[in-house]
């Protein structure tokens, strides 16, 4: 507990540094938190050179806009929101995603059927199902993604993506779903 309050605390005077211009600082919350926000450029994009370019520019853009920053919440959920809009303008601009969000919901997606849990995958491996997630189209992944690995909701991810939620709804039934599918292809068998 007094080791996360003086985290927070040495945070926060970074990020005050950081609003008076010093560059030092900026240098230091890059350090900070770019191994993490490059974690989640990776999951949504599946591609390293992809992701290290939005890495930079989701930095830039928040280093543009720390005055706007107002320590309503952590630094780390702000800028992870800030590269999470990029990831997905980023995978907008591919227009992969649009056929897939718009699928009409089928009877044969019977949401009440499923669970909301996690995939419990324990003994396979954890670079096993990275490998598999990452082989999903990026709509799946995408959903995904947000649910599963970083924590929104599906009201959250319907808003964050313009979709209804019953649409989130049914992409993660699907992702989760051919993930199994692809894991099952690479020996894992249930």
């Amino acid at each position: 507990m007094i080791v996360q309050a003086e985290f927070e605390i040495a945070h926060e005077e970074i990020i005050d540094r950081c609003q008076s211009g010093d560059s030092t600082a900026y240098k230091e919350l890059y350090q900070l938190y770019s191994r993490a926000m490059f974690n989640i450029c990776m999951r949504m994009l599946n591609s390293r050179e992809e992701a290290e370019d939005l890495l930079q520019d989701a930095f830039i853009s928040a280093f543009k806009n720390i005055h706007y920053y107002r320590k309503e919440s952590t630094f780390g959920s702000w800028l992870k929101r800030i590269v999470i809009n990029k990831c997905i303008n980023a995978i907008n601009k591919k227009k992969v995603m649009t056929s897939e969000l718009n699928e009409r919901i089928t009877e044969d997606d019977s949401l009440e059927d499923e669970v909301y849990d996690p995939l419990d995958y324990d003994d396979f491996g954890v670079s096993k199902i990275k490998d598999a997630i990452a082989r999903l189209s990026d709509g799946y992944r995408t959903v995904l993604t947000l649910y599963l690995l970083e924590g929104y909701d599906h009201s959250e991810i319907a808003g964050i993506l313009s979709i209804s939620e019953s649409t989130s709804k049914t992409q993660y039934l699907r992702a989760k779903k051919k993930l199994r599918e692809i894991l099952k292809d690479m020996g894992y068998e249930r």
